[in-house]
């Protein structure tokens, strides 16, 4: 019988169960694999940092979701400037990045479903195309008849059953506990083995570039992130799902120590902390996993070999368990790629109500086929595109998943954080009375983090592409701040002639 408190922990455990499972098919069975492989358990220090700074952030906007039931994108309305700028800059990059994301992951199961039904040399190796767009069909009509209550069960079920696997696999495989402890705790530099060079793909990227694309993924992203807060609203925890507190209302738990709201804390407490630390289980078990059985082969996941390779974690001792994985991986994918396009019509209904508060956007069904159309159809042109385009490439290698994926991720899962972790401190101290804000050491840990993610960030985008990276970025910004001025401007005269 499991202790009580621990029943009590796990009942709380719902949507960071979804925010785990996001990043576990892409993650860990995959980056992490590869990470593992690459850079062995020096690996381990730099993703629990990671994880740390990430669960600073989902924590602090969860947190002041349940104090007052404001989503940060209701905040961010208010920063100086043109009204509402900064959310339409993330929707812009939105536009653009979702079908990217949505694309690549469908792509990846493609590339299992290939190899187990031995075509992955048919086509000229393209043949993962057709199954990918075969996949992401199959999951857009399921997106249709589902929704959150579906996709947290879903992926609570396959947290949890991934979570219990990866352990029992980690011990027959009998790590150096001494260098897995060594990695996990002491940072060391990390640099590619001689022995990359026979993987031309990855020694042309640098080092950072292939580390910031971990640091992405490893944990989810951004949106993610800011759709999690959003799902607090179905939880109803705290203030979460009912109208935003007034300043009396604020005023009055700020002076009750026993408030409910105050008390509420403590299940995005748990449920945040849960969500990473199986995150870091997951990450830690596949990268050693990695450096065990994948580096001492020189073999690394990439290309269109970016989920088979990880069967011989367990094929060695127990060929049988090959099946077993390739189910584990096809439905751990799956549902990255359902949770994905999940997220994408929850950030969309947050950002149409903080434009326009008195329309019922939490119940507006047009919006919902608007936002996954988007990024369904948007996935399946690129993956079209990327079909058509290796048949016609003549000889030339055209770019891989993990190409296409790289300036994507490195805006949703690494600049968008270090944004997200300093407006996080901009929205308690602007907004929160002195005693309902958070504390001195999680004030401290959004502005390193904030601070780290954008530096990350800037860095990973100079050496992806150089100016051109930053001019888009800084394009983007530009035409958010333009459109939003345009709208402010439009108001005004309306209430003028109102008036």
């Amino acid at each position: 019988m499991l202790p009580r408190r621990v029943i009590e922990w796990l009942s709380v455990f719902g949507p960071g169960a979804v925010i785990a499972s996001l990043t576990i098919g892409a993650g860990e069975l995959i980056f992490s694999s590869r990470g593992g492989a690459i850079f062995g358990y020096r690996l381990l220090w730099f993703f629990s940092v990671v994880l740390l700074l990430k669960w600073g952030l989902v924590y602090t906007a969860a947190r002041h979701m349940v104090l007052t039931g404001a989503h940060p994108f209701e905040r961010w309305m208010e920063l100086p400037g043109p009204r509402g700028w900064f959310p339409l800059v993330l929707f812009l990059l939105a536009l653009v990045c979702f079908p990217i994301w949505v694309g690549f992951h469908a792509g990846t199961v493609g590339t299992l479903v290939s190899w187990l039904a031995g075509t992955e040399s048919s086509l000229g190796g393209t043949a993962y195309y057709l199954w990918a767009i075969a996949v992401l069909s199959s999951v857009l009509a399921l997106v249709f008849t589902g929704g959150y209550a579906r996709l947290e069960r879903l992926q609570l079920i396959i947290t949890l059953l991934m979570l219990f696997c990866v352990v029992i696999s980690l011990f027959l495989l009998k790590p150096d506990w001494v260098e897995f402890l060594k990695g996990l705790l002491i940072p060391q530099s990390l640099h590619y083995p001689p022995w990359i060079s026979t993987q031309p793909d990855i020694a042309a990227r640098p080092v950072w570039v292939e580390t910031i694309t971990y640091v992405g993924i490893i944990g989810g992203s951004g949106y993610d992130y800011l759709a999690y807060v959003s799902y607090l609203r179905d939880k109803r925890w705290g203030q979460a799902g009912a109208a935003i507190a007034d300043r009396s209302q604020l005023d009055a738990m700020a002076n009750d120590p026993t408030h409910l709201n105050r008390q509420w804390l403590r299940a995005p407490l748990i449920d945040c902390t849960l969500s990473f630390l199986a995150v870091l289980v997951f990450a830690a078990v596949f990268v050693a996993c990695g450096a065990i059985v994948l580096g001492p082969q020189h073999k690394v996941p990439t290309g269109t070999n970016l989920l088979s390779l990880q069967s011989e974690f367990i094929t060695p001792m127990y060929p049988w368990l090959k099946w077993v994985y390739f189910v584990g991986a096809f439905l751990a994918m799956l549902g990255t790629l359902y949770g994905t396009i999940e997220v994408a019509p929850t950030i969309l209904r947050e950002m149409a109500a903080s434009l326009k508060p008195t329309t019922n956007t939490f119940r507006n069904t047009r919006l919902r086929r608007w936002a996954v159309w988007w990024v369904g159809l948007g996935g399946m042109a690129i993956l079209v595109g990327s079909f058509v385009y290796s048949l016609s490439s003549q000889g030339k290698t055209p770019p891989g998943l993990i190409a296409i994926i790289t300036p994507a991720n490195l805006f949703t899962g690494v600049l968008a954080c270090g944004l997200v972790c300093l407006l996080n401190l901009w929205i308690d101290y602007r907004f929160l009375p002195r005693p309902l804000r958070m504390s001195h050491a999680l004030s401290l840990l959004n502005l390193v983090a904030g601070i780290v993610f954008l530096a990350l960030g800037l860095k990973g985008y100079w050496d992806h592409s150089g100016w051109s990276s930053i001019a888009i970025l800084v394009g983007t910004i530009a035409l958010g701040w333009i459109v939003a001025s345009k709208e402010s401007f439009v108001k005004s005269r309306r209430e003028t002639k109102t008036t």
